[in-house]
């Protein structure tokens, strides 16, 4: 199967387009390499995938550029996309929104219009946590509500369920949108937290705990969103055959879009992570507590149970054993994260 992976030299991308070619899929990676983060760990990714061979190029484009989005759709002819490119981070969008509305609906726009065009099969594409917002019913449930977003970032991932589930509904497009709660592991991204706090504690820097540390994560490990990423993949949405347009369902429809959440359905207070992550690099944090910051939530936590039912399959990597991992590859890898 022909699979364009976009955001291949992103976190989440970079894993994915892995465990593709690993399974001995070929494997289409575009990103455009921007400087959000330092591009050096992203080209440290991409030199990952081309050393584990098997059928795999690299196109450097921009999303919003949609002629060159066309022509890619054109000549590559995938069957499948997962698409995972976006500007990330909710407080950058804060201060530049315009990023978001460029990437995140625009760019969005260009590859469903590939799909659309090229008769793509399925597409997977990221959502997130984030959009469900100011609700405090917990665990959060695709069955919920999601009209309350507290940042631009958010509102942008609402736009792409919705988007979706348009092109689902008037071509036909099976579409899957799936919901990650903060994801960690190696090959991380360095604006989150766990490397902002894992270079501040090597380098015995205060490490900044917001809310005064009154917050609550779901952290979701990386191989388990892959693996719920490729789970997905190989089961194309379909339209809901219970599906009453009278009480209707968020997570379903009677088109071919589905929306799942991904995540560990152990929210872990901010200050139990931080005391695993000092075990597990072995040096104590200095710990600089601040406000709760614009455009953040107190706590997210996944119910996974739509998933388990639909792939089988329940993201369940204990977060001491994820953040072990997660030390060693960060004290194995230090000239990429400024610790050399």
């Amino acid at each position: 199967m022909t699979v364009l992976v976009t955001g291949a030299a992103g976190f989440i991308g970079a894993a994915v387009a892995l465990r593709l070619l690993e399974s001995g899929e070929r494997v289409i990676g575009l990103d455009n390499l921007n400087a959000y983060y330092d591009p050096a760990l992203k080209r440290a990714r991409l030199a990952r995938l081309e050393a584990a061979g098997g059928n795999w190029s690299f196109h450097q484009l921009d999303l919003e550029n949609g002629a060159a989005i066309a022509d890619l759709f054109e000549a590559q002819k995938p069957k499948a996309v997962v698409h995972l490119a976006a500007q990330a981070g909710v407080r950058y969008s804060i201060e530049n929104p315009a990023a978001y509305i460029q990437s995140n609906l625009d760019g969005f726009g260009n590859v469903l219009e590939g799909c659309r065009h090229q008769g793509v099969q399925h597409l997977v594409y990221a959502s997130s946590s984030s959009v469900y917002g100011g609700n405090r019913q917990m665990p959060f449930s695709e069955q919920h509500p999601v009209n309350h977003p507290v940042s631009l970032y958010a509102a942008t991932k609402k736009a792409n369920e919705l988007m979706a589930h348009t092109y689902s509904h008037l071509y036909g497009l099976p579409a899957t949108g799936l919901r990650f709660f903060t994801v960690y592991g190696p090959w991380g991204r360095p604006d989150m937290a766990p490397i902002l706090f894992a270079k501040a504690i090597l380098n015995g820097q205060p490490i900044k705990v917001f809310n005064q540390g009154q917050m609550q994560r779901d952290f979701t490990y990386i191989d388990d969103i892959v693996e719920g990423v490729i789970r997905c993949l190989k089961k194309p949405a379909t339209a809901d055959p219970g599906f009453d347009p009278l009480d209707p369902n968020p997570a379903t429809a009677a088109v071919p879009h589905r929306l799942f959440n991904i995540g560990n359905s152990q929210p872990t207070p901010l200050l139990h992570f931080i005391e695993l992550l000092e075990q597990a690099l072995g040096v104590e944090a200095i710990k600089s507590f601040q406000p709760m910051q614009p455009g953040d939530v107190i706590a997210t936590a996944a119910d996974t149970s739509a998933l388990e039912a639909w792939v089988s399959f329940q993201p369940n990597t204990p977060l001491d054993q994820g953040l072990e991992h997660f030390a060693a590859w960060v004290k194995a890898h230090p000239e990429l994260l400024g610790l050399a």
